[in-house]
């Protein structure tokens, strides 16, 4: 992309549809009566309205172009076969993604970086007891009876855990439940010694690689994620069903860090510093010992031959299982993995629609491409809503649409090795993302099922709300998707979720950058996640049989792209982001009773942003009231500028206490759960600290945090009044 033209902050000002005619050298200009004026000027207006329609009317002619049809074209092409990052499929992927956006006549490239990935080369688990034989797991997930991609399902990768360890371990497996920090400490409180053991983890609760890193932590030699029946195959297996078949097994990435591990906090371009590939899988974000998933089945095996107490009620499985036992032993567990961690090439497409009036203002949309497997729902549903969309744009634009502000298409690359392909090219253009982007929106998986649901930094929230209104529930044409909303909430009130996760690619944005930021979906779980069944068959028959709730996450998408791109005034609203703030400031006070640390800068600071929000909200008000011979180009430039950079002032330079890379100090992922988004995360990892040693620093540690939160939430206030001190 050329770059934009430099800010004379004059960017907002329209230019005269016919220029204004010099009068000829050395005549004097008459003075003409107003009124003429008035009428030329009325006349002019209504000239600009034809040629020119209301963005309000390209936002229904968007709503209505919405195709079926298209959107299941692009799924079933991105599907065919599985393309994990770093493989010939994916870049195959690549190439529709790059010719469809193309086709449209935007301009689109690929971004390529070198970055470590991780493949398995030998795999293999047995497990024994005194009186059993010897039972060696095949680690296959079966094809299933009439399946259309039986032939090319042996070309997706074995069954294993990126960047796991290699190395082989023969000891006493120990059941620890979800394996979370609790999990832990009950078995240590039950007496039950983890030490040099394997430990029998099943998925659900926190993030897989915190499940492995709590097992190391616990003293663990190596670790065996299942996927447990009572949690994914509780219903009827595929493909008769939507449940995870008996063999079917999760696969993922254990790094707990974010983007190329040899590049830690700077872009991985070319010719760049790296540490060593050692160096890299000796950090704690990886997980430092050998591990492996497995499917229901063997999971249920193992556990058939665990021993010791019997697990408490909430350890237990579903219906039919065996009663489960903490251990340890004695059934062995025999394990080996040897993994290839090596730098492989993955590729960003980055396609642009440029702005008219301010060029230089980013509107930008993302979803990833790679996948475990076949990926119909993660990510390809987003893929194809994101091309989907895009060809709406291009008929937008033929009907003479220019978005006011420059729209970016991303499609990232390894996102499932850690949110890799998006991570680089944020801290590759950092500065310019932080001084030009007005929001990120990301899909990931647009479609895992019914419901809709909808993640948002707060200053998003009513926009998302109004949005929801206009656009038709996929599920039943006499609703609109907010009144499905409204009833998949038990509340009076919609839930919108916090961007703290670090499950998908606004995680760069939004705790690195400080980018507004909103995150959708139609569902939000599905029980063949991460398997070889996530294919275009399961989505055809479960998901979205007639590609409706693709339609309706692509309209909710450009939506809310359009209103951002194209409203004069910033559809922005503060007033909801110091109600969090507040609920945020409940929740740490009821943490803080009967200690020696005192919550009043915070509380201060949190009554300081609600004054700014309330004068924002006033001033707003003032602006949208459109008048030709008053409104101040200059003035609006300004307002804008305030809403989007209030969301950067919640960011510090230095980042999280020992974990510099999370720079934003209201949401980041949770110290012992990188699914779950923490408000205050400094706050809440001074705290577990302090709860854990109770030493005095521990406690001035916590104040510390309370500190530096009011220091950003002031400065927000600051942005967000445009004043000076």
């Amino acid at each position: 992309m050329p770059p934009p033209p430099e800010d004379d902050g004059s960017s907002s000002a329209r230019t005269p549809l016919i220029p204004p005619t010099p009068p000829p050298p050395g005549r004097a200009v008459a003075r003409l009566h107003p009124l003429p004026l008035l009428v030329a000027a009325a006349f002019a207006a209504s000239y600009h309205l034809l040629v020119a329609p209301a963005p309000s009317y390209y936002r229904s002619l968007f709503l209505s172009l919405g195709s079926n049809d298209t959107a299941a074209a692009h799924l079933h092409a991105l599907t065919l076969r599985p393309h994990l990052a770093g493989t010939e499929a994916n870049a195959r992927a690549a190439e529709h993604v790059v010719s469809a956006l193309s086709s449209l006549s935007f301009p689109t490239r690929v971004v390529p970086y070198s970055v470590l990935l991780a493949y398995p080369v030998h795999r293999s688990l047995s497990l024994s007891a005194p009186g059993h034989a010897t039972t060696p797991f095949a680690l296959v997930q079966d094809t299933y009876p009439g399946d259309p991609y039986a032939a090319v399902s042996a070309e997706a990768v074995p069954t294993f855990l990126a960047y796991a360890a290699s190395g082989s371990v023969a000891a006493e497996a120990v059941y620890a439940n979800y394996g979370r920090p609790e999990d832990f400490a009950y078995l240590a409180a039950r007496g039950v010694d983890v030490t040099g053991k394997v430990v029998l983890a099943r998925y659900g609760k926190v993030y897989r690689g915190d499940i492995v890193i709590n097992a190391r932590k616990a003293g663990a030699a190596a670790a065996v994620i299942y996927t447990d029946a009572k949690d994914y195959a509780a219903g009827e297996a595929f493909p008769d069903g939507p449940w995870m078949p008996p063999t079917g097994v999760q696969v993922g990435s254990t790094f707990k860090g974010v983007g190329d591990p040899t590049t830690p906090m700077w872009t991985s371009s070319e010719g760049c510093e790296r540490v060593s590939i050692p160096e890299a899988m000796a950090t704690d974000d990886m997980p430092g010992i050998p591990a492996l998933p497995v499917s229901g089945r063997d999971g249920e095996a193992i556990l058939q031959l665990i021993g010791g107490d019997v697990a408490p009620k909430d350890w237990q499985g579903g219906d039919g299982s065996p009663v489960y036992r903490l251990g340890p032993g004695p059934a062995v567990l025999n394990l080996t993995y040897i993994g290839n961690e090596t730098m492989a090439t993955i590729q960003n497409v980055i396609s642009v629609i440029e702005g008219k009036e301010e060029p230089e203002r980013y509107i930008i949309l993302g979803n990833h491409r790679d996948a475990w497997t076949f990926g119909a729902v993660d990510p390809n549903s987003g893929t194809a809503a994101l091309l989907e969309l895009a060809q709406r744009f291009s008929e937008l634009q033929k009907k003479g649409w220019r978005p006011r502000r420059t729209i970016i298409l991303c499609n990232w690359d390894a996102e499932e090795y850690g949110l890799v392909g998006s991570t680089e090219w944020v801290e590759e253009n950092r500065a310019m993302l932080t001084s030009r982007t007005v929001a990120y929106l990301n899909v990931d998986s647009a479609v895992y099922g019914a419901g809709f649901y909808a993640s948002a930094t707060p200053q998003l929230d009513e926009l998302l709300k109004e949005a929801s209104k206009q656009v038709q529930n996929p599920d039943n044409e006499t609703q609109s998707l907010y009144d499905l909303w409204m009833a998949s909430d038990s509340s009076s009130m919609i839930k919108i979720g916090r961007l703290g996760g670090g499950g998908s690619d606004y995680s760069a944005f939004v705790q690195h950058v400080g980018i507004p930021s909103i995150d959708i979906s139609m569902g939000s779980e599905y029980a063949v996640y991460h398997s070889l069944y996530d294919d275009f068959v399961w989505m055809e028959k479960f998901g979205d049989p007639l590609f409706r709730r693709h339609v309706a996450v692509a309209s909710m998408w450009g939506l809310v792209a359009l209103r951002l791109s194209d409203e004069e005034i910033l559809p922005f609203n503060y007033s909801t982001y110091a109600v969090e703030l507040e609920k945020g400031a409940i929740d740490i006070n009821k943490r803080l009773l009967g200690v020696p640390v005192s919550s009043s800068p915070l509380q201060k600071s949190i009554a300081e942003f609600k004054r700014a929000a309330l004068q924002m909200d006033s001033e707003m008000k003032t602006r949208k009231v459109w008048n030709p011979w008053r409104n101040n180009p200059l003035k609006v430039r300004d307002l804008n500028e305030r809403l989007m950079m209030t969301e950067r002032a919640f960011t510090d330079r230095e980042g999280l206490s020992g974990r510099p890379w999370y720079k934003h100090l209201i949401y980041a992922p949770s110290l012992h759960d990188d699914y779950g988004a923490q408000v205050y995360p400094g706050v809440d990892d001074a705290i577990q600290m302090a709860e854990r040693t109770n030493t005095s620093e521990s406690w001035r540690s916590v104040q510390h945090e309370i500190y530096r939160i009011a220091r950003v939430i002031n400065q927000a206030s600051l942005v967000l009044s445009g004043g000076l001190t």
